[in-house]
């Protein structure tokens, strides 16, 4: 558990990804209504806000030396009114905008979500779920300011500039392009600047997702942590992963608030530019104190979108650590797909594999060359050592990884060639670790059938003798059970998950330790609905008490990832091979036990 394993993530520094952003914005393309009517909108009370500095500067030079009072009182109403509907105009663009873009996160999300079902066992055996949280959750909430306001506000405030700069070259040119003369500085800014904020918040992220990972290691591992002790040196590891949060989130805000008061700066050096050339004009060039407060007005209103422009660049720049992230997972290819839209339909259960190799590391094969084929309604037992290949066999036969030379077949069809869900439909899978989803003891067994009649939950708990303890408790099955089945026994999450996978009725069946977990009682009883259940399934079991698969058809036994031996319990005892010294073995110890 060294600290160096939770900073893999590293980041890379990359320019501003134009493609990237461009596939960003194509979640907005669903909501297209919704985004010109809110643009409409924007543009409406951008044009009513531009109005109000003109009448301004009208009063301070006609109105009031005249003493036209009437006209006075009538600009006065009409600016009152301008300010009202530019407020009710704002409100809705931000209300359409805001909803518009939880909208697409809501897109985006469901996608991650769906393409991260959708990939291979490969992917989540190097890659931690922390990671994957950080990016389901926090990457796509990173990018909530981006779509709730921020492509919007970029066309609402490109839009305010290009109508205050039109108002102010109309009214005086000179004055205007003076105005203007302190926008290469901001420009300037705007570059030194845009790189180190982006390599800041990636980094920020990162260790972010660092957190995430190493904080989800020992929530799942809590009771190994606390059986070892391990409390002060996961303390110590903790506080530098949290120290490195710190740190990096300290260096980003700070980089990123200085940036703004940079911009105040600059807006205050344009005002007394205006001020200051202004009053000169004053004398030679007949500007009216009303044109240079007006023009202060329009600058305060040209220096706001400015400032919300630079800080939709940083937006721009946060996001784009995060959707490189997101684009990252999104554009991960699940190694096990379909390859042809063939479904496999009815069948009779024939599995057969055939010269199967395979292996995680190319230095370490796991299964030779393996070739079997297991008959309709055949059970075949599985045995050996831990790390023999047992598993592995029916990881294949599952699909779960596909061989790395030769052939899975069930009835003559290679399952590389048939719709992988109508693959799944037919083999059920008692996996060692059973697992119980958060919800009732109901919604557990529903779990692969959920169309299932209460009855038939019942039934299938009564075959593998479930139903008496689930009865027991509070609300029966319609008792809540935590995320894990924490509240439920290791034998109990055994017999709720061996009756989901009765109930989902599969062809072909497979029992991994399926009875490593219960006690000698409950093992029995478990025993004689199996040897029930089996009846007219293709069945593989993996047991490392030998004494449960006696009544096999055939036993393999595996070494080494090759089949050392194949017969019946008798057959295989009569031989006196490797399948007599396992069975020996494990007799001298029960007996010594």
């Amino acid at each position: 558990m060294a600290r160096s394993n939770y900073n893999s993530d590293e980041a890379v520094i990359k320019d501003l990804d134009v493609g990237q952003l461009k596939r960003l914005i194509q979640y907005l393309k669903p909501y297209r209504k919704q985004l010109w009517l809110t643009i409409a909108l924007m543009f409406a009370a951008t044009i009513i806000d531009s109005v109000s500095p003109y009448i301004v500067q009208l009063s301070i030079d006609q109105f009031i030396p005249n003493r036209q009072i009437g006209l006075l009182i009538a600009v006065a109403l009409v600016y009152a009114l301008a300010v009202v509907f530019s407020y009710i105009f704002t409100r809705l663009k931000i209300k359409l905008a805001n909803r518009t873009g939880q909208y697409v996160l809501f897109d985006l999300r469901r996608d991650l979500f769906d393409h991260v079902q959708s990939l291979s066992l490969n992917f989540f055996d190097n890659t931690s779920a922390g990671r994957v949280m950080v990016r389901i959750v926090n990457d796509v909430n990173t990018l909530n300011h981006l779509f709730t306001n921020g492509f919007v506000n970029v066309i609402s405030e490109v839009s305010v500039l290009i109508v205050i700069a039109i108002a102010m070259f109309i009214i005086h040119p000179k004055l205007a392009l003076v105005t203007l003369a302190s926008a290469p500085l901001f420009m300037t800014l705007l570059i030194l600047t845009r790189n180190e904020i982006r390599r800041r918040w990636r980094e920020m992220r990162r260790k972010v997702s660092n957190l995430n990972a190493y904080l989800n290691e020992n929530l799942m591992g809590m009771k190994v942590i606390q059986a070892f002790v391990r409390q002060k040196e996961n303390d110590r590891i903790f506080h530098e992963v949290i120290g490195d949060v710190f740190k990096s989130w300290m260096d980003a805000i700070r980089l990123n608030a200085a940036f703004g008061p940079a911009v105040s700066l600059v807006s205050i050096i344009g005002t007394a530019i205006v001020y200051w050339y202004g009053a000169k004009l004053l004398a030679i060039d007949g500007v009216t104190p009303g044109v240079i407060i007006s023009f202060s007005l329009y600058l305060d209103r040209f220096w706001q979108p400015v400032w919300m422009l630079s800080n939709f660049y940083n937006q721009l720049l946060v996001a784009s650590a995060s959707s490189e992230r997101i684009f990252e997972l999104l554009d991960q290819k699940p190694q096990i797909v379909s390859l042809s839209k063939q479904r496999l339909g009815q069948i009779e259960g024939r599995v057969e594999f055939k010269n199967v190799s395979f292996h995680y590391d190319p230095e370490k094969p796991v299964l030779k060359n393996i070739s079997f084929t297991a008959h309709p309604g055949e059970t075949i037992a599985l045995v050996g050592e831990t790390g023999s290949g047992k598993t592995t066999i029916i990881n294949l036969l599952a699909r779960f990884y596909d061989p790395v030379k030769g052939q899975v077949l069930i009835d003559g069809q290679d399952i590389k060639h048939v719709q992988l869900d109508s693959l799944r439909e037919k083999v059920g899978i008692m996996l060692q670790d059973p697992f119980i989803f958060s919800g009732t003891v109901m919604d557990n067994i529903r779990y692969g059938k959920l169309d299932a009649t209460e009855a038939e939950v019942i039934e299938v708990a009564k075959a593998v003798h479930a139903h008496d303890f689930i009865v027991e408790m509070e609300n029966g099955y319609y008792t809540e059970v935590n995320e894990g089945g924490t509240r439920l026994s290791i034998g109990q999450r055994q017999l709720i998950c061996f009756a989901r996978v009765l109930l989902s009725d599969p062809q072909i069946l497979i029992l991994d330790e399926a009875t490593s977990s219960v006690d000698t009682h409950t093992e029995i009883l478990l025993q004689k609905a199996i040897d029930k259940l089996l009846e007219g399934r293709t069945s593989f079991v993996i047991a490392h008490r030998l004494s449960t698969i006696r009544n096999a058809d055939r036993i393999m036994v595996i070494d080494r990832g090759e089949i050392a031996e194949v017969g019946t319990h008798e057959e295989l005892l009569a031989k006196q091979g490797l399948y007599h010294q396992l069975y020996t073995v494990q007799y001298e110890y029960l007996n010594a036990v």
